[in-house]
């Protein structure tokens, strides 16, 4: 396999990130969740045929870092930007996703990264937006300018995609973790995964 595999992520910091979890969950178990998705993620990618694996990170690596992975900083600006530069980072065909769905798993990763130079793979989102984008030949600027964030952000990235004239492959739709109840619904998907694990040790916590 010649392709690259991308996660963008920040480090799982107290009051950085998972706001919107609570608070039904407290920030720092806001931030463990995020850890347990992220290794999640992590174990996921390293268990996909790759020739390379990048995680482009905002924040310092942890205890949580395993081993196979290249850390490259992400540069500034809009999540447009970053994702355009984590692009930018690869030759040949790469596959990005983020740390928003610990239910991810090989089998859904490597026909993402199976790419001829004019195809693309799309991994849609529940809520409008994306959590797998795919390109068999690097075009940063196929990501700048996307409106991120928003409930069409898939809509219109998908749509570049194909103005390009890239043959599109998609892939399944996936639920993002974002809010508590999406929380409890990923983890039913993945009930062995250190993300369910870390949730049900919150006795009590939440709604469902």
């Amino acid at each position: 396999m010649n392709g690259t595999l991308l996660v963008i992520a920040k480090s799982p910091l107290p009051g950085r990130v998972k706001t919107r979890l609570t608070p039904a969950f407290s920030p720092q178990q806001a931030a463990r969740l995020a850890e347990a998705a992220l290794r999640d993620t992590l174990d996921a990618v390293r268990a996909t045929p790759a020739r390379r694996r990048v995680l482009v990170l905002d924040g310092a690596p942890g205890t949580w870092l395993t081993p196979g992975f290249d850390v490259v900083a992400q540069c500034g600006g809009g999540l447009d930007e970053r994702l355009a530069h984590a692009f930018g980072l690869c030759e040949g065909p790469a596959l990005l996703v983020g740390m928003d769905t610990p239910q991810l798993t090989p089998a859904l990763l490597a026909p993402g990264l199976e790419l001829a130079a004019d195809e693309a793979s799309f991994g849609a989102a529940e809520d409008g937006g994306f959590w797998a984008l795919g390109l068999g030949a690097p075009r940063p600027a196929l990501l700048r300018g996307v409106p991120m964030s928003s409930p069409s952000t898939g809509a219109v990235q998908r749509a570049r995609l194909v103005a390009k004239g890239l043959t599109v492959r998609e892939l399944p739709v996936l639920r993002d973790v974002d809010t508590a109840a999406d929380a409890f619904a990923v983890a039913a998907l993945a009930p062995r995964s250190r993300f369910a694990a870390v949730l049900s040790s919150f006795a009590g916590a939440g709604a469902r």
